[in-house]
């Protein structure tokens, strides 16, 4: 089985994503959105978090040749970057929404090297606006940053359009057309979800998805 279709199987399977195509979940930004993915349930589901695991080490040793760090995101990124880094025998670390205010003050934390080749890992793409900023915080670090790897990418034009402003490479696991298909085929939600599903994807700000309306 291709690797994508099993994750998102993974993930519909221990209830990490879930749908209201009618009554849409609000995220912090506002935008409304038939899907909420809570990656850090796979934590908790062993056989689950083998699969990302080991999909991870693969993704970055496919993509990401010559990593010397893995970096992971706080708070959501952290786990995966250790576990997949003790699979790669690679040292990691991790970088804080903020600096501290109390001790050495860091905002980076683990040993980064000038210069290091550097990798973030991330549970989710959906704007690119946290992963960005923590790519940012390592390249005024010193660190040379190879790219983005995460678990799942909503694969929105905005998050897209902001990674290639900020000349950042991101590849995932799995996407939203991925477990869209798959969440059609497992009987999660109808064939005409599908449709409404990409709709938001394509443009979150157009809500006519919402109730069946599209």
């Amino acid at each position: 089985m291709e690797l994508k279709t099993q994750i998102a199987k993974d993930l519909l399977k221990i209830g990490a994503v879930f749908f209201r195509p009618d009554e849409p979940f609000i995220w912090a930004s506002g935008i409304k959105s038939p899907v909420y993915c809570d990656n850090r349930l796979t934590l908790s589901a062993p056989e689950v978090r083998s699969d990302v695991e080991n999909g991870l080490a693969a993704l970055i040793k496919r993509c990401y040749p010559g990593t010397e760090m893995l970096m992971g995101t706080s708070t959501a990124g952290i786990a995966h970057a250790a576990i997949t880094a003790h699979l790669l025998g690679l040292p990691m670390g991790y970088v804080r929404s903020g600096a501290k205010d109390h001790g050495r003050k860091n905002q980076i934390e683990g040993k980064l090297e000038k210069g290091a080749r550097v990798v973030v890992v991330e549970d989710l793409i959906s704007t690119g606006g946290s992963a960005i900023e923590v790519v940012e915080i390592l390249r005024d670090a010193g660190a040379e940053v190879l790219g983005i790897v995460s678990i799942f990418t909503y694969g929105m034009k905005k998050g897209l359009q902001r990674l290639a402003e900020a000349d950042v490479k991101s590849v995932s696991l799995t996407d939203f057309d991925c477990i869209a298909r798959v969440a059609a085929d497992q009987g999660y939600i109808s064939e005409a979800d599908i449709s409404r599903l990409l709709a938001f994807r394509d443009d979150p700000t157009d809500e006519s998805w919402i109730g069946g309306k599209q």
